[in-house]
């Protein structure tokens, strides 16, 4: 029964894998493989409302359509397929690029925009409730292909620059460079960096200001209400929540839980994090200490195994467990694929978890990204995360040879000012201008960077 109930896509929709389908766009192309291309009109909607919250980019698009900055880059990215990360595919097209694209979680592409990419020419493979064996094909199919080889790499999680290292490790003899933009596949580049392993120029997006501080914090502090609102209904005023981790996702997620009224702990290993809890007012608890009392348990350490079976054989009726880190490894979900638990798929993306005394585990997404598996994410802050995704391949692609050796980059701090002066006319604001006089007392340049590297924003 699990088996049946693990499948996401709507019950209207027929059950043959995409896989199976034989599909071309209104041009005759079939280089792509989506859930129905048939929904290509109502993707392209979807696009083009996203597009109005993005003028970053397409600002970016306009001002650099004329010399086509990416001219001559393949790129080929695995990211969620949103209408968000559309925006994004079709501004690095508008730029000179030639995409191709998988999905980097099995739950979060919106099929009908995956549709409308296919029809406007991007090879694009992915669609929502993949398998984990359609996951991997996917990317196979964006990677290996016949007179086609990428020179650039768009990554979020680390999964596609995992399988081109296993595969196809003679692909990075072109490659020019990889830009990540998640904790967990900046964790990954660090690793093969440490271990010699990285044989290309890597940039860390995910550590920009621009995405840690925007993406990170803000976009967690409004998406995770609105996935646990709207998978669970849940009323939040009074209900006592554990937040596993304070990095900037723990620190949103707390600081919207905290203004509904929960009573909220936080979970931590870092002792300056754990500080920056209690100064914001959260009790530092141990897991073990508040898991028999707590209603909702909320992980975002980007860790492994954070919530163990014991946890969950302590959890009181009805607690709601999710996550909201990159990987699906903080839950240890695989614990509770045993006969003596019952699964019972009560709505998309909520399972009730069912032990033999009658006690249920409300389990949000089996245990993935809550807020791209249950909800949407704020476009506005996604323009931010994709204008610099957008500037870091344009400066791997473009830098002269030697500016970038085999190691992970910072996205450079006059790079992430500039991302930030995209968005500020969205809010009509206005900057002040150093005078040449402050410049000097500032010891700065009058146009930025106005921050030295080592400053905490």
């Amino acid at each position: 029964s699990f088996g049946l109930a693990a499948s996401y896509t709507d019950s209207s929709d027929d059950e043959v894998s995409p896989r199976e389908k034989q599909q071309t766009n209104s041009k005759g192309s079939s280089n792509f493989c989506v859930k129905n291309i048939k929904q290509a009109e109502f993707g392209r909607r979807e696009i083009e409302i996203a597009e109005q919250d993005m003028s970053a980019l397409i600002s970016l698009r306009k001002r650099a359509q004329g010399e086509k900055p990416l001219a001559g880059a393949k790129i080929v990215g695995c990211t969620h397929i949103t209408a968000q990360t559309a925006v994004l595919i079709e501004t690095l097209c508008a730029l000179g690029a030639q995409c191709r694209w998988s999905a980097c979680n099995i739950y979060s592409t919106q099929n009908e925009v995956a549709a409308a990419l296919a029809e406007a020419g991007v090879a694009v493979f992915a669609w929502k409730g993949e398998s984990e064996d359609d996951f991997w094909w996917c990317i196979d199919r964006c990677v290996n292909v016949d007179g086609w080889q990428a020179n650039m790499i768009l990554d979020d999680g680390g999964d596609l620059t995992h399988w081109v290292y296993k595969k196809y490790p003679s692909v990075f003899k072109k490659i020019r460079g990889i830009v990540e933009e998640s904790v967990t596949g900046v964790h990954r580049l660090y690793q093969l960096s440490k271990a010699g392993k990285l044989c290309v120029p890597a940039m860390n997006v995910n550590d920009s200001v621009t995405k840690q501080k925007f993406d990170n914090l803000y976009c967690c502090r409004e998406s995770i209400l609105d996935g646990l609102k709207r998978t669970t209904d849940v009323m939040f005023g009074g209900k006592q929540v554990v937040v596993c981790g304070y990095g900037e996702v723990g620190k949103g997620c707390c600081a919207a839980l905290k203004a509904l009224g929960a009573i909220v702990y936080v979970t931590e290993i870092d002792p300056i994090c754990a500080l920056q809890a209690c100064m914001d007012g959260f009790r530092v608890v141990k897991l073990s200490e508040v898991i028999r009392q707590v209603d909702v348990v909320i992980t975002c350490t980007g860790n492994k195994n954070v919530v163990t079976r014991e946890h969950l054989d302590r959890m009181k009726n009805s607690c709601i467990v999710c996550n909201m880190g990159h990987s699906n490894t903080e839950i240890d979900v695989t614990s509770l694929r045993m006969p003596e638990l019952t699964w019972e798929r009560v709505r998309s993306q909520v399972d009730h978890v069912i032990w033999p005394d009658g006690k249920r585990v409300v389990l949000l997404a089996e245990g993935r990204l809550l807020n791209l598996s249950c909800s949407t994410v704020p476009t506005f802050v996604l323009s931010i995360t994709a204008t610099t995704q957008a500037l870091a391949l344009i400066e791997l692609y473009n830098a002269p040879e030697g500016r970038y050796k085999q190691d992970v980059y910072l996205l450079p701090k006059k790079m992430d000012e500039y991302v930030a002066s995209l968005h500020l006319p969205s809010f009509d604001a206005h900057l002040t201008e150093l005078t040449d006089d402050q410049a000097k007392y500032l010891g700065l340049n009058k146009n930025g960077p106005f921050k030295p590297n080592y400053y905490r924003y």
